[in-house]
């Protein structure tokens, strides 16, 4: 099992995420603790809110209160209710969260049915609970709790040897070819798009971008792609590397099979709808882009902003982590189209922009362009690295590693193929 620990500041919007569940029959209630239950036990966001609103009040100096956490069995696992109520009981009174207000969530939207829980870290004399080595702590009460209920060990799916770590690319690093391999080679094994845009989008939190090229070979049309590295602004930062470098998977023709499958899935996904809400609550809530892309952050989501040389935004897209999909806003709802949210931020890009000018690249928090939040965003891929500390997000390490890639070029493989071909053809040729 894993532990999935967050903390932020957007209390209203970690309720309404877990809430919007149960709206869409995905999830239910199962504890409140030191909560009052309602009548007709149906609890709505502004009142859960509400019970928390003393602690909220008294705190003194705690910047970012609320902790969404979240507890994960194996798929293969059979948890019940009863077990998830007393697993979180458990994990909350050994963390130090026992005597806290905490809601427990239960999701059911995807294959891997887990729980969800809700509380703050500060107490009603406003100070902080003491959190120093949560991490670390958390880890070994889900060993513990693997042994009592019988859960399969999250360790045991970890493997061992030579591995590369599924990382951002560094272009000043060297070996980039092998750094975009690791990444675009194992990216159709986890996530769905059902674009190139949207297939873009998410290539540009490892810096990395692809681009479509046309020409002819004799006299027919070809179509191909080729890929890029990219520096902190978002440009090209390296030569084009084709994508034969990089198996049939990272070609265009493949990619575009990719596509028509995401898309007829995506279609009757019932993630759209809840990452459509969880989007408009966030919309609702924050202050200005920064604001907005953090809120989602918190919630396990990328929202990445294009825009063109003159500054506005010709495309959104979210990236739902926790469902691994890949969403043009425009496919969501009309009020989520690029149009809506560069009339939104209209004004308020151009005096970012401006004052963004005026900074250091090292406090930039410019919202031009590609730019995104890089080690924020790579941090929400963890689910492929080794358990680590993210403790500024809820998305946490889910296990599993991706094998080392050095070494093999699939341009040369391709060639090979060719020349036995050839060979065949040129052995068909003597007999005759």
């Amino acid at each position: 099992m894993i532990a999935k620990m967050g903390k932020g500041e957007n209390l209203y919007g970690a309720i309404s995420y877990n809430q919007k569940k149960i709206d869409s029959e995905n999830g239910q209630v199962l504890l409140l603790n030191r909560i009052p239950e309602t009548l007709d036990n149906t609890y709505s966001t502004s009142y859960l809110h509400q019970c928390f609103e003393p602690y909220l009040s008294a705190n003194i100096k705690t910047e970012k209160p609320v902790r969404h956490i979240s507890l994960n069995p194996d798929p293969a696992d059979r948890v019940s209710d009863g077990q998830f109520v007393k697993m979180a009981q458990e994990y909350m009174e050994r963390m130090g969260y026992g005597n806290q207000p905490y809601i427990v969530f239960k999701h059911t939207d995807i294959e891997r049915t887990h729980i969800h829980i809700v509380t703050v870290c500060v107490g009603l004399d406003g100070k902080k609970l003491p959190d120093s080595y949560d991490h670390p702590r958390s880890m070994a009460i889900c060993r513990d709790l693997e042994q009592t209920y019988n859960l399969i060990p999250a360790t045991e799916k970890q493997r061992t040897g030579n591995e590369q770590v599924f990382r951002l690319v560094d272009y000043r690093a060297g070996d980039v070819k092998s750094q975009i391999a690791s990444v675009v080679r194992h990216l159709p094994k986890y996530y769905g798009y059902a674009s190139l845009g949207a297939y873009n989008a998410l290539l540009s939190l490892f810096n990395i971008t692809a681009e479509e090229v046309k020409g002819e070979l004799h006299g027919q049309p070809k179509n191909g792609l080729v890929y890029f590295a990219l520096n902190e602004q978002g440009e090209k930062a390296s030569n084009p590397f084709k994508a034969s470098l990089f198996g049939k998977q990272a070609g265009l023709d493949e990619l575009q099979n990719q596509f028509a499958q995401a898309k007829e899935k995506m279609k009757a996904d019932p993630t759209r709808a809840v990452l459509k809400s969880t989007i408009e609550v966030a919309m609702h809530t924050a202050t200005n882009e920064v604001d907005f892309k953090k809120q989602l952050l918190e919630q396990g989501i990328n929202a990445v902003v294009r825009r063109n040389d003159e500054g506005r935004i010709y495309g959104m897209t979210f990236i739902d982590h926790e469902s691994r999909t890949v969403w043009n806003g425009s496919a969501l709802g009309k009020n989520l189209s690029a149009n809506v949210f560069n009339d939104w931020w209209n004004e308020q890009a151009v005096g970012q922009r401006q004052e963004a000018e005026k900074t250091s690249a090292q406090n930039q928090s410019s919202t031009t362009g590609n730019t995104v939040e890089k080690e924020e965003a790579h941090a929400l891929f963890n689910f492929l690295n080794k358990e680590q500390p993210t403790d500024d997000l809820w998305i946490d390490g889910l296990g599993g590693l991706l094998p080392e890639v050095q070494g093999e070029d699939y341009e040369e493989q391709a060639f090979a193929n060719r020349m036995k071909k050839k060979k065949k053809h040129r052995k068909r040729g003597r007999q005759k």
